[in-house]
């Protein structure tokens, strides 16, 4: 039976300035939990590169109406087996199915980050919950705990 490692919480201000303490945090947290042997410091780059992209879609498209002080909460969790990311906001929900994918050599406004996100990991999610909330789940699979 697979089991929790360990988890982390951290909750900040909708602001875009913040975005440098969100990927410090997980660094840390990486270096702390996750071995940084052969492949793996590739796939620590995406991460950190999706949970840029949560972070930043939450501030500009989710909270973009919202005040600076709304908070966006985030959750590491590490598994035997895989690290989760979940990034929740208080904006309005979206349907990220309903986002034409571009074509391949063609420029659209906006949009790219969905598609970003699902080549860079292995899962996401994005769904309302019960609270009113938006959650954004970012899973890797394969990631060595030290």
């Amino acid at each position: 039976m697979l089991s929790m490692v360990q988890r982390d919480h951290l909750m900040v201000k909708s602001e875009l300035k913040l975005l440098n303490v969100v990927q410090e945090w997980f660094e840390q947290f990486c270096s702390k939990y996750i071995s940084h042997l052969g492949r793996s410091d590739s796939q620590l780059y995406r991460l950190n590169l999706a949970l840029a992209e949560g972070f930043t879609n939450a501030v500009r498209h989710a909270h973009h109406t919202l005040p600076p002080e709304t908070a966006i909460d985030i959750d590491l969790s590490l598994w035997d087996d895989r690290l989760e990311i979940r990034i929740w906001d208080r904006g309005k929900p979206f349907n990220p199915d309903a986002i034409a994918e571009p074509e391949p050599g063609t420029l659209q406004v906006g949009g790219y980050g969905w598609f970003l996100l699902r080549r860079l990991v292995d899962r996401v999610v994005y769904e309302r919950t019960s609270d009113e909330r938006n959650c954004l789940l970012i899973v890797k699979y394969g990631l060595e705990t030290r």
